[in-house]
């Protein structure tokens, strides 16, 4: 059972992150929110599996990483059930569009950025507990380890306001390529995630 599902959670993961890159290629900003509503669910149920089969060694690691993925969860499920709800179904003022409306920046749109920050965290302490049995669980244990760096990003250059350009789709197209890259870069996690749990079923 453990494995199944970390392994159903690797699928949502890798399922999600494929689904809101076509949403962005295809400027469908309501799927891309509803899909990221399932992104953490999957990411917890992996990170879960992970911190699992962690080592007293790296049970610390592995919690920590936990804990954070349930943090992200609780930010980007208020950002993104606010979008699917609130801003889409009512009519909003300017100043409560500008802080609610993930599309015009503010406050929402800061705890998004903080939100994948925390889950960039996550992933960091999450891969230093990845007990690396084979080439492919070496891949995922660095992608997991360096995709910490977007901690940084995510989390200070709010505090400069860089940030509120990318969320405006009518100032450019910044933002856009900017999670396409990421999508990039993280759907290899799932996908090798799921393969690890194949493994470890197989010799469980």
């Amino acid at each position: 059972m453990n494995q199944l599902l970390s392994k159903i959670g690797a699928i949502i993961v890798t399922v999600t992150v494929f689904l809101f890159a076509i949403c962005i290629v295809c400027d469908f900003p309501f799927g891309s929110y509803v899909v990221c509503m399932f992104l953490p669910i999957g990411y917890i149920m992996m990170c879960a599996g992970f911190q699992h089969e962690s080592t007293d060694k790296t049970k610390v690691s592995a919690n920590i990483g936990l804990v954070l993925a349930a943090v992200y969860a609780v930010l980007i499920l208020l950002v993104y059930y606010a979008q699917t709800t609130t801003v889409r179904l009512e009519e909003l003022n300017g100043q409560a569009a500008r802080v609610l409306n993930y599309q015009n920046g503010g406050l929402l749109f800061n705890y998004d950025l903080l939100g994948y920050g925390i889950m960039a965290l996550s992933t960091f302490f999450i891969g230093l507990s990845v007990q690396a049995k084979s080439k492919a669980d070496l891949w995922l244990k660095w992608l997991m380890i360096i995709h910490g760096v977007f901690f940084l990003s995510c989390f200070f250059m709010p505090m400069t306001g860089m940030f509120t350009q990318m969320a405006d789709g009518n100032k450019g197209k910044g933002g856009g390529i900017a999670l396409l890259f990421w999508c990039v870069y993280f759907l290899p996690i799932g996908v090798l995630a799921y393969r690890h749990f194949s493994a470890d079923q197989k010799t469980a």
